[in-house]
């Protein structure tokens, strides 16, 4: 992940000095991190689903 955070990093640090480009670029980042957050919720969507439902249920049951 620290590969790809210096490669993003060097991108944007590469054009700053063109005009125009500093808008498609932040686009572009946006959507590779929409992309990761996706694709962490479809893996792990259940997963967490389960936990929360395990905490819900916890909690229901300790109040008075």
């Amino acid at each position: 992940m620290r590969t790809a955070i210096a490669w993003i990093a060097e991108l944007v640090a590469d054009h700053r000095d063109e005009d125009g480009q500093g808008l498609a670029e932040y686009a572009l980042i946006l959507a590779l991190i929409a992309c990761v957050a996706i694709v962490a919720v479809m893996f792990m969507g259940s997963q967490v689903s389960d936990k929360l439902t395990i905490i819900g249920n916890t909690v229901g049951s300790a109040a008075p």
